[in-house]
Order: C-alpha cells, then structure tokens, then sequence
C-alpha cells in the first residue's frame, strides 16, 4: 500500500510573521516567567498569530492543543528567541497533527544552544561595546552617553531578532536538519566569548578608577603605595576589584544588587574624604 504524501500550503505571510516579531519585541519574554513553565506565557503570546493564521477554520480542539504545545516549559535568552520561534512557525506550518511532537522537541532542542549564543553576543560582547562607547561620552559630563549605548544596544538587538524570525522561518528548517549546526553554534559561542573577554578587560582597564592616594615614609624616604602597585602591575586594583565583586554577584541574591552598588559608592566616598583614595 502505498503512503499517501501530503501537501501543506504555506499560509504564513510577511505580515504574521510580522506581527509575531512585534508581540515578542513588545511583550518579551520576562514579564511572565512563572517557576512551572519559565517564559512559556511569552512564547505562546508570540506565536498565538501564527498559530491563527495556520488554524483557520480547523477543529476548535486542534487550536486548543496547538495553544496547550506552546504553554510547556520554554526558557531561553529573548534575542536569540527570534531565530526560535521563526523555526517553531516553520515546523507548525508544515507538520501534520500526528507530527506536532517534532515542534517541541525541536523547540526544546535549541532553547539552550541559542540561550548560549544569546548570552555570549549580546549579554556579554555588544553589552560591553555599547556599555564602553557610552561610558567614555558620559565620563566627559556628554548626556550622550547613556543615549548612545542604549540606542546602539537596543538596535543590534531589535535587528537580530526581526531577522532571526525571518530567516528562522525562510532558512531554519534547512540548517536544523543539515547537522551542521551543533559546530556553527560551537564557533559562535567561541568567538563571541573571546571578544567579550577581551572587551570585559579593556573596559576595566580604562574605565573602573581605584588609586590608593596614602604614602608611607620610611626614615627619609617617601613610599608612594600606587606607585608601588603600578610597577607590580598597572591597573591591579581595578582587576582585583572587578575579580572580588564578580565573585560577590554568584553569592548574593540578585535582589540585594541595588545594595551593593549603593554601599561601593557610599565606601567609596567616604575612603576618598580621608585621603585613602584619590
């Protein structure tokens, strides 16, 4: 006997896809993080026009079951989220109803490769890019500078994720399936981790200030402790400094933050008022 190949007719335009982009631009993905299904609220808003559109005039119950797929745990970094729920439209659009579990198995699949990508490019590289080019206009008193990173940063992202959804939907199914995207992932994790790295470092050595201003005199001589810190290496303290509250951030609850930048400011000032620091 044989099997009958079906025939799906794309129904998906520019302007679904569109309206997908946006709800995910303009909802995102944090606003509903819940402990029993992370951001899967987000996703499903984001998806629900695709799923619309594919749906039209099919049983009620099958718009049910496609609403219930996308309510499973989802959690993944929200720019990188474009490129999957481009892939996820695709897979909807043309699986049969015997098929759906291949969307969110694939769904589930990229959530953590692209969470890595995710956070390596944009948390860490074009972050720090835009976090330095801003910072050296907003040392100069220029209110430039916090305009600048947050357009720059906003921008790059709002860019990669509309074309994610894109070319998620158009192109996405043909890399999934190539095999070559376990080695593409691996590459960009890579790359994109050392120019973070080095970015991280240029901008400590540039922009984070800590000089001890005391001097010691021993008999006749006069010791100038920064001086002595230079010629151990330049900018120690400042790498010391970033190191400590690098490791004080995994061990303090995230809502205590707030707190902490409060106290190193007010320390700060008042290790300056004594002379400590210059």
């Amino acid at each position: 006997m044989e099997t009958e190949t079906v025939i799906v007719e794309n129904k998906l335009t520019k302007k679904d896809l569109h309206k997908s982009f946006w709800r995910l631009q303009i909802f995102g993905l944090g606003l509903t993080v819940n402990n029993m299904s992370a951001q899967a609220i987000g996703f499903a808003t984001a998806i629900s026009p695709v799923l619309e559109k594919i749906y039209d005039g099919k049983p009620q119950e099958e718009k049910v079951a496609a609403m219930e797929r996308h309510l499973t745990y989802f959690l993944s970094q929200n720019t990188a989220t474009g490129m999957i729920l481009g892939i996820t439209a695709a897979l909807e659009e043309t699986t049969n109803e015997d098929e759906k579990e291949a969307v969110i198995a694939t769904k589930s699949g990229m959530m953590g490769p692209l969470a890595g990508i995710g956070d390596s490019v944009f948390k860490i590289t074009i972050q720090a890019i835009a976090g330095s080019i801003g910072a050296a206009y907003a040392l100069q008193g220029n209110i430039l500078g916090p305009i600048l990173m947050f357009v720059i940063y906003n921008g790059i992202n709002i860019f990669i994720k509309y074309k994610g959804v894109m070319l998620g939907y158009e192109k996405g199914l043909d890399f999934i399936t190539s095999g070559d995207q376990a080695k593409a992932i691996e590459k960009i994790i890579n790359i994109a981790t050392a120019v973070g790295v080095i970015v991280l470092g240029a901008l400590i050595g540039s922009f984070v200030k800590i000089q001890i201003g005391t001097e010691l005199v021993v008999g006749e001589t006069k010791v100038v402790i920064q001086e002595l810190l230079d010629n151990v290496m330049p900018n120690l303290l400042p790498l010391l400094f970033t190191v400590f509250l690098y490791k004080l951030h995994d061990k303090i609850p995230r809502k205590h933050l707030i707190t902490m930048i409060f106290t190193i400011l007010v320390l700060g000032t008042a290790l300056a008022a004594v002379g400590i620091l210059v």
